[in-house]
């Protein structure tokens, strides 16, 4: 399917690796023009160069970290009136709700809930004027159903969530559509992390930890960055306008609700 987005111009933050680099990929696949933006200088460039060279377009790089005030300030200015915008952050660690203070609070809200916004209120005016606009955030399966150890995640994510569902009404008629994909295990360094986890409290091996997990989803594997990435580079398409304001499970059916 021709996705009508060759030459779009689009910002994916934390985009070096893992979920961020499957919807890079997938919008380079389509021809658009990438602002790539992750922490880590050194992963972020041989990211980026791996993708100029596969799908011949026009690829900037922005190291930074979007929680703080500068990194949001020096990815807006090289984004410019980019017509794409996908929000991603790491996103903070597991716990238990007996762990975490205000600043442990602060740090989720800052990453998984205000950066996102500091984003759209820059990015989506632009995106107005001109009449078109995608932004993809992603969250979590855990904003549907929470996952007991991810308390913070379940806080900051649920609220960018909230604040999705209203804005994304108030700009629709301009052309801009805001919709959220919510991952649950995807084979990436977060689920390796998680299985560490798992391995050490539960004192058994990784690959124990993975295969219990897996045996969680119906479809008995964990989800790969490239077909996520699929997900986003359609809902940033042309034939995605009329879709608004959702919440998209990419879970392997994990998450077991009816509506």
């Amino acid at each position: 399917m021709d996705l009508g987005i060759a030459g779009k111009r689009a910002l994916v933050c934390a985009s070096s690796k893992g979920l961020g680099l499957g919807c890079a990929e997938a919008l380079a696949e389509a021809g658009v023009d990438l602002v790539m933006n992750a922490r880590g200088a050194e992963a972020l460039e041989a990211s980026a160069q791996a993708i100029r060279d596969k799908y011949g377009v026009t690829v900037t790089t922005v190291a930074a970290d979007v929680a703080t005030a500068e990194g949001q300030a020096q990815v807006i200015e090289a984004a410019g009136a980019v017509d794409i915008l996908v929000n991603n952050a790491g996103g903070p660690p597991p716990g238990v709700w007996s762990d975490w203070d205000r600043e442990d609070f602060i740090k989720a809200l800052d990453a998984n809930m205000l950066a996102p916004i500091a984003l759209i209120k820059a990015l989506v005016p632009g995106m107005m004027d001109r009449g078109w606009g995608r932004v993809v955030n992603i969250t979590s399966q855990s904003v549907r159903a929470p996952v007991s150890v991810l308390g913070l995640s379940n806080s900051a994510r649920t609220g960018l969530t909230g604040y999705v569902a209203g804005t994304s009404r108030q700009v629709a008629g301009k052309g801009v559509t805001i919709n959220n994909l919510l991952p649950g295990i995807h084979d990436t360094d977060r689920a390796t992390s998680l299985d560490k986890g798992a391995s050490t409290s539960q004192n058994i091996s990784m690959a124990e930890a993975r295969s219990q997990r897996e045996s969680t989803i119906p479809v008995g594997r964990y989800g790969t960055p490239t077909e996520f990435g699929a997900a986003c580079a359609f809902l940033c398409s042309q034939h995605a306008g009329f879709i608004v304001g959702q919440n998209l499970l990419l879970d392997g059916g994990a998450t077991n609700l009816t509506m």
